[in-house]
């Protein structure tokens, strides 16, 4: 690859003994419980709705938990008709857990990294932009079932409830776990000797040390 093209690729990879990217596995093992689950048990008594559905919008997340559910029973097209994202979930949370293996296994990890933030990003806006035009175009549909308005705002304070309990998990107890865990990895580091300090001389075979 020439330099002018590897410079228009927006992310990296690379091959470390760090393992940078480590919350991504307790969310990965989350996500796919909690879809299992829907798969087995069916969906949340309560929808799950963004404030946007208060006043008759969709959000590029809507029909999630429905795509994500179809998927996991292996109905590609109605997961597809519900939201399109679910096929980045769902597989990417399974590479998480194989990049997991295959780290333990090896010792070392495939990190990413992006050396050019603002491609991302701006691939990221379109991306949504894009998911989010889809889902306009066929919102009746995941309208469909939302009950009153009393079912809207418990649906939207059930979803608030559930990000901040995820975000309470990763601060709380994974980041400082993974820190904890890092540092015990981590060869203690030499104390410099104090200023002034001078090796004593060795002493001479048979006789004492110079002082």
């Amino acid at each position: 690859m020439t330099t002018a093209m590897a410079r228009l690729v927006p992310v990296r990879f690379s091959w470390d003994r760090d393992d940078r990217h480590r919350g991504l596995r307790v969310l990965a093992v989350l996500g796919l419980a909690a879809g299992a689950a829907m798969a087995v048990f069916g969906l949340p008594p309560i929808a799950l709705h963004s404030p946007l559905r208060l006043v008759g919008m969709v959000c590029p997340l809507c029909g999630g938990t429905r795509a994500v559910q179809a998927l996991m029973r292996g109905d590609a097209a109605t997961a597809w008709e519900y939201n399109p994202l679910a096929f980045v979930v769902v597989p990417g949370a399974v590479l998480v857990l194989v990049r997991w293996a295959v780290g333990l296994a090896a010792g070392r990890w495939v990190n990413v990294r992006a050396p050019r933030p603002a491609v991302v990003w701006a691939l990221a806006v379109l991306a949504v932009a894009g998911l989010w035009a889809y889902q306009a175009s066929h919102s009746e549909m995941l309208r469909h079932g939302d009950g009153d308005f009393r079912h809207q705002v418990m649906g939207m304070g059930l979803a608030v409830a559930i990000a901040a309990a995820l975000a309470a998990v990763q601060m709380l107890v994974v980041l400082p776990a993974v820190r904890r865990f890092g540092r015990g990895a981590r060869p203690a580091r030499p104390v410099p000797p104090a200023e002034g300090w001078r090796e004593p001389d060795e002493p001479r075979a048979g006789g004492p040390a110079r002082t």
